[in-house]
């Protein structure tokens, strides 16, 4: 049996902090980290922590899974330190397992240079590929590419350290006291319960029947991709072993989808015929449903796979029967629950909700046409 077998890991730190020590140790690291500790915020930083003589890399591995919150600051010599980069490896994992929430921050550095990997990014990975292992060299650039995705804090845009320092740890401060406040019946998740039951229903965690395969479909991203991780994070202490795959759109691009295959093997870490839940996120081609169907028949009874995707007709070509349609009128209600999964910061939320506001006055304007048209 798996370590995912176990009970859940209780977080021993609210936040780690990855840096390259060269560039911001004694610097915005410093600050940071005093600033994190003034507001009673448990931090890890791997030069006071960890006791001299002792091997890091279990240490560092066990201080990210208990954590809550990983800041990993890119400097202008982050990639160029191979540590560095199995420290993203790491923290990305546990990110795509939904047990962890990354806050990227660029010290200095352009976030496109970062995740497309050009200019001085890539002069440092060419050195690397001169040195490691080809696949090696390839997961620091898919880790550091999906890191890169993530909307994080931009020192271009904030030339005061002291004002970034501040918006960094209130930003946190924040996500924590949200963390703290009940998931199931705090009024930040009005509606969901409908939801839940609704989709209990379809997912049936009593049966020991085979693989059940599961769809949620809605035209908007944001409310599907919340509502999926919220039910992952809910049941997933019912199975053996479990994975959100966070963007499989991602995940697959310009790449051959066998790398699926091996991505969900690398991060299920399933023994035959075990009970596995397996999230996946934004699926948009019928290949990578395939891809990851060849995962299945190693999966045991119970096992539920939940595919989310916005093309209703690939459900239909895959032929899952299950779905779970997120009705337009739904999503102002599941619009507090994205908020603190997906952004869980005040920096986002007045332009989320000016976007939310322009959304729902779409929708009910196109809804009222509909009700003039059928009365």
């Amino acid at each position: 049996m798996t370590s995912s077998t176990q009970p859940p890991t209780i977080p021993k730190y609210d936040v780690f902090l990855s840096f390259r020590g060269l560039d911001t140790r004694r610097s915005f690291i410093s600050f940071l980290y005093r600033e994190l500790l003034r507001r009673n915020i448990r931090t890890f930083k791997d030069d006071k922590e960890l006791e001299s003589g002792r091997r890091i890399s279990p240490e560092l591995d066990r201080a990210i899974e208990e954590s809550k919150f990983a800041v990993v600051v890119i400097s202008a010599n982050y990639a160029a330190s191979t540590w560095c980069l199995e420290e993203v490896v790491k923290i990305m994992d546990f990110e795509n397992r939904g047990s962890l929430t990354v806050i990227p921050v660029f010290y200095g550095v352009d976030p496109c240079h970062v995740r497309r990997q050009i200019g001085e990014v890539d002069r440092q990975f060419e050195k690397h590929e001169k040195r490691e292992d080809h696949e090696r060299v390839l997961s620091w650039r898919q880790a550091l590419t999906n890191l890169a995705s993530i909307s994080g804090v931009c020192t271009l845009k904030c030339e005061d350290d002291s004002m970034m320092v501040d918006e960094i740890t209130e930003r946190i401060s924040t996500l924590i006291e949200t963390t703290r406040k009940p998931t199931r019946t705090g009024s930040n998740l009005v509606g969901i319960d409908a939801h839940m039951k609704a989709l209990s229903r379809l997912l049936d965690l009593n049966s020991n029947k085979s693989v059940r395969v599961v769809g949620i479909w809605a035209r908007g991203g944001n409310g599907r991709s919340a509502l999926a991780k919220f039910v992952y994070q809910n049941i997933r202490q019912h199975f053996e072993s479990h994975c959100f795959l966070e963007n499989v759109k991602r995940i697959s691009q310009d790449r051959h989808m066998s790398h699926l295959h091996r991505e969900v093997l690398k991060r299920v870490q399933v023994e035959s015929n075990q009970k596995v839940l397996l999230v996946a996120n934004e699926v948009n081609k019928l290949e990578q449903l395939d891809a990851l169907a060849e995962d299945f028949s190693c999966f045991g009874p119970g096992s539920i796979v939940i595919i989310t995707t916005q093309d209703k007709q690939l459900l239909v070509s895959a032929g899952i029967k299950l779905v779970y349609e997120v009705e337009l009128l739904r999503f102002r209600k599941v619009r507090e629950l994205f908020r603190q999964l997906a952004f869980r910061e005040r920096a986002f939320s007045a332009a989320f909700e000016s976007v939310l506001c322009r959304g729902t006055n779409l929708a009910m304007e196109w809804l009222g046409c509909l009700g003039v048209r059928s009365g």
